[in-house]
């Protein structure tokens, strides 16, 4: 508990000084997690960020130049480092998908997660099921660059009612990561199937909106369960506490890999910052933040109810705050 506190203790008086999506990215699953209402005021930061984000991309969904050119301005936005050039390599033939799937769907299932229909949902939604994202998220050198990723946009699909994807992906998945190939995977792929395993759950979950199956997700628990050894000794500490949340999503809160990963988690927590360091040892609270929530996650432990939403359309004191033109979503 107090490990936990002192996480919270680091980020919350400083949470409005971070950037929009990083102050939603914490209220978001703090209200999740408690489902205080302290955490609404974050959720309508990121609303208004995501809406004009969308507004800007769905609206302009059915014309060919305009996608074309944001494509090629986010596949750019990648970055240059060994993950960005893998996976700037790997989108080539479908350099379209990465519109589709990291613009309307990342931005539309947040805004219909609060609780509204996204700008120019029709023809939103029209594009996404003119588009087969099929071929892209079976394709192996897609799922050792995107694993995460993918499992993101699959489970999104399905939530926006898109397109079913989940299926074919969870095929694909095991079949480049089958079990008996671990030998052969280097330590960055390890870690990129690590990281695409939590995220089967993560989704699964509606990222901490309800419980998951254990017995639905059994091949992943088992696997994490199987190796966890390597998994701490060859992952990172925001990984690990994904590995250690994915139980507590099963409510399988007394299994003994989440007291592994906790007892991990808490020995990273520097003694002077009260926060787990970048693997640098960099201090900075902005680019900490995803890797501490999951520790604050983890050590909560999240056997309470997990709270839904929030649906800001729901929260009568929000009504004069909200982004002008949203439709709230039928009750």
């Amino acid at each position: 508990m107090q490990s936990l506190q002192k996480l919270q203790q680091t980020f919350e008086p400083k949470l409005y000084q971070l950037p929009p999506r990083i102050q939603g990215h914490y209220g978001l699953r703090m209200f999740r997690l408690s489902g205080k209402e302290e955490y609404l005021q974050s959720s309508l930061i990121d609303l208004y960020s995501v809406t004009d984000a969308q507004r800007f991309y769905a609206c302009s969904s059915d014309d060919q130049a305009f996608i074309k050119h944001q494509a090629n301005i986010m596949i750019d936005q990648l970055g240059n480092g060994p993950r960005a050039r893998a996976r700037k390599k790997a989108i080539q033939p479908w350099p379209e998908f990465i519109f589709y799937a990291d613009a309307l769907l990342r931005y539309g299932s947040r805004i219909d997660a609060l609780g509204f229909y996204s700008p120019c949902h029709s023809k939103m939604l029209q594009a996404l099921k003119d588009y087969d994202l099929t071929e892209a998220i079976t394709d192996p050198a897609m799922i050792k660059s995107w694993a995460a990723q993918l499992a993101n946009y699959v489970y999104w699909s399905e939530q926006l009612n898109s397109g079913d994807y989940i299926a074919a992906y969870t095929k694909a998945f095991k079949n480049v990561y089958a079990d008996d190939k671990d030998s052969n995977l280097s330590k960055r792929q390890f870690k990129n199937k690590i990281y695409g395993m939590t995220h089967f759950i993560f989704a699964a979950s509606h990222y901490y909106q309800k419980r998951i199956s254990a017995k639905e997700f059994k091949w992943i628990l088992d696997y994490f369960q199987n190796n966890i050894d390597r998994i701490i000794n060859e992952t990172s500490n925001d990984v690990i506490a994904e590995v250690g949340v994915s139980f507590l999503l099963a409510e399988q809160y007394q299994h003994p890999v989440v007291a592994r990963c906790q007892d991990h988690i808490i020995s990273q927590i520097d003694p002077h910052y009260n926060m787990i360091l970048s693997p640098s040892g960099r201090f900075d609270l902005a680019s900490g933040e995803h890797r501490n929530m999951l520790a604050l996650m983890l050590l909560n432990g999240m056997q309470s109810p997990l709270h839904p939403g929030p649906n800001l359309a729901s929260y009568s004191q929000l009504a004069s705050y909200l982004p002008k033109g949203l439709q709230p979503l039928p009750k």
